[in-house]
């Protein structure tokens, strides 16, 4: 009945694994308290977690990637602190207890900080910078939460029952085989990637049909927003990645549990099968992850410095070429496993090549800046440290091109520099800007600034702190995911590495104060014209927060900045003297029913629960076959109730100094 699952399920082997587990279920139950003595369940089911409307499905996204880069910072920190004081003795984690968490770090910050937080951006910016009312399927969209959310579950309850997995992030057999890995750690990891990477290929499926199907009337593929461009190629990515992850979790699931031998070196099975198709998705999973927030910061860059973006044909060609690149060069992950020189070298060059497209980009940026008047903004900011940054990290990212030199820096702390070289930068600044740039949009009020300053400055320095010693361990030869040590020249450089977590960790902080402070005083921050920082494309033509259908009339564009051109001719706050009645998806719990079920199916096969994986696969294929034969599954809102709402934001904007109810800003 139960499985494999007992009570030594429970962490006894580590007070520290027991302490996560306490702390992990008294959250759970203190925000369930919360909750109901504030009476909000009623709430949060009817308007939140059962909503399909584009934005709430993308603050929720976000929300769930907050949490989950407080998870993984704990295991980063943890880390640091582990190898600043484990010089000649064992520190205060037991071997397996360090395996875990930087195996549950990478894969936390991955596939479930990381992917949600750009697509909630996506989904909340997206269609309005389209003109359009919602995603293309809007019901798939709130499966495609539900089920990311699952994932993140799976990760989350291993905290409490059973291990994660020691086999890292990516998983390669034949550690993560069932010979050297037989507990249930590996396959937490695979459900947890197999559910929420049939969420991610649908995002991508979804936002790739939105882009091309639901433009507003008259606007060109070469007039869409930056953030889309990147927001397209993107979706392309996931749609044709997320398979092969898809794939190679299912194969390994298949070998542990099945017997199969897709991944031994016996019975005709492969190990390299398992290396190759992992990076087929990994290296594109890189850009996944940077397109968008490159997007971020050509958004931000164009309306901070007051100027059109310079460039806006070579960005565009260049988002291009770098994800149609990144397929090309997966192959440079295991240079050192065993392929020829020319086949090493082909591939080296192909990645070099990728320097060319976003060395483009930087230069671009830079330009609309030149001659700019630059507003310095928390949002700027992180867009300027980016470039610093990430320019650093492309330099260490071409030596690593290198196989030569590959060879050498390998499985070093190198490595591990220069991939969080790439992704802090590269990704969250992208998403900490967007998030800074956009929250007035989605709320109705402008964060504060002195604690968006305090967010950037403490990432930015504690990012180089707790980086650059490692660049310097790499070439002194210190491998990766070391536990422990015995050369006593390399503990100054960890001790530095840990004041710079420590630096974070107070940036971490910072997020959360920014958003209490600002919260507290939303009154002094209202935004009323929903263009607080005088922008250039149609998510700014909406009032702040955007209203349910966000266009009362759908808009018609003709040019790139398409609401900058609205303001220039006085059109941009139009208002007819009669609306049609706009059609809207209804919400429908059928999404966080699929999710959960997702979750139960995870969860039963990394226990052999048969009975409840049978279960629940049943009941998602009712609830598919139920929502399927729903013909009332939209709500019309009537011309009466858009009226009311548009006559609230006429008078809002005419209350504004220096604004008409159809004029330009003054």
């Amino acid at each position: 009945m139960l499985g494999r699952l007992t009570i030594d399920a429970l962490p006894f082997y580590s007070w520290v694994a027991m302490g996560g587990a306490l702390v992990t279920v008294l959250i759970v139950l203190l925000t369930a308290l919360v909750v109901t003595w504030a009476g909000k369940w009623r709430y949060l089911w009817e308007e939140w977690l059962t909503s399909v409307d584009h934005k709430r499905i993308g603050v929720m996204y976000i929300m769930l990637a907050l949490v989950m880069l407080v998870r993984g910072f704990i295991d980063a920190i943890m880390m640091r602190a582990q190898q600043a004081i484990a010089l000649n003795n064992e520190g205060y984690l037991p071997p397996e207890h360090f395996e875990q968490i930087f195996t549950s770090h990478g894969t936390i910050m991955v596939f479930f900080m990381a992917m949600p937080f750009l697509t909630g951006l996506i989904n909340i910016v997206v269609p309005q910078q389209l003109g359009a009312r919602d995603v293309a399927f809007p019901f798939m969209n709130s499966v495609s939460l539900w089920l990311t959310a699952a994932g993140a579950g799976l990760v989350g309850i291993s905290l409490v029952l059973g291990k994660f997995s020691t086999a890292g992030w990516t998983g390669y057999p034949p550690y993560s085989g069932i010979g050297f890995s037989p507990g249930v750690g590996v396959d937490y990891w695979i459900w947890a990637l197999l559910v929420s990477g049939v969420g991610s290929t649908m995002t991508g499926i979804n936002f790739i049909t939105t882009i091309l199907r639901c433009r507003a009337p008259g606007m060109k593929l070469m007039q869409m927003p930056l953030f889309v461009w990147t927001t397209l190629c993107t979706s392309i990515l996931m749609a044709f990645a997320f398979p092969a992850l898809t794939v190679v979790a299912a194969l390994l699931g298949l070998d542990r549990t099945v017997g199969m031998h897709f991944f031994t070196n016996e019975l005709g099975g492969n190990m390299m099968n398992f290396a190759n198709l992992i990076w087929i998705w990994g290296h594109p999973e890189v850009y996944i992850l940077i397109l968008p927030a490159f997007g971020v910061f050509s958004e931000v860059t164009a309306v901070f410095s007051r100027k059109r973006l310079f460039g806006y044909r070579s960005l565009v060609y260049a988002t291009m070429a770098i994800g149609l690149l990144s397929f090309t060069v997966w192959l440079h992950h295991f240079f050192t496993m065993g392929s020829s020189p020319n086949v090493n070298a082909i591939f080296g060059i192909a990645t070099m090549i990728i320097a060319v497209p976003t060395g483009v980009k930087i230069f671009d940026w830079l330009f609309t800046m030149v001659r700019g008047r630059i507003a310095f903004h928390p949002a700027m900011l992180f867009t300027i440290g980016f470039i610093i940054t990430f320019v650093i990290g492309g330099i260490t990212g071409v030596l690593l091109a290198i196989p030569p030199v590959d060879y050498q820096m390998h499985n070093t702390t190198f490595l591990v520099a220069h991939f969080h070289n790439m992704l802090i930068p590269g990704a969250l600044f992208g998403y900490f800007a967007g998030t800074q740039f956009w929250f007035p949009k989605v709320f109705g009020f402008r964060l504060n600034e002195f604690w968006g300053k305090m967010v950037f400055s403490c990432w930015l320095i504690g990012f180089y702190l707790a980086f650059m010693p490692l660049y310097a361990l790499g070439l002194l030869g210190m491998t990766r995911r070391l536990e422990q040590y015995t050369h006593p020249d390399w503990q100054p450089f960890l001790l530095v590495a840990f004041a710079g977590a420590c630096v974070v960790l107070v940036g971490v902080f910072s997020v959360f104060m920014q958003f209490y402070v600002s919260i507290k005083n939303r009154n002094e921050h209202r935004d009323l014209t929903g263009d607080p920082w005088n922008g250039r494309t149609l998510e700014w033509a909406t009032s702040s927060p955007a209203a349910p259908y966000n266009f009362a009339v759908i808009p018609e564009v003709n040019s790139v900045d398409a609401f900058w051109e609205m303001k220039k001719k006085g059109e941009a706050y139009d208002f007819p003297d009669q609306y049609e009645p706009i059609i809207m998806p209804a919400n429908t719990a059928a999404g966080v029913l699929i999710g959960l079920c997702g979750f139960l199916v995870g969860f039963a096969f990394v226990w052999y629960l048969w009975w409840l994986a049978i279960l629940a696969m049943v009941s998602a294929m009712a609830v598919v076959i139920v929502r399927s034969c729903n013909d009332h599954g939209e709500e019309i809102i009537t011309p009466e109730a858009i009226m009311a709402i548009e006559s609230k934001r006429k008078a809002q904007l005419i209350s504004v100094e220096g604004l008409s109810a159809r004029g330009a800003p003054a």
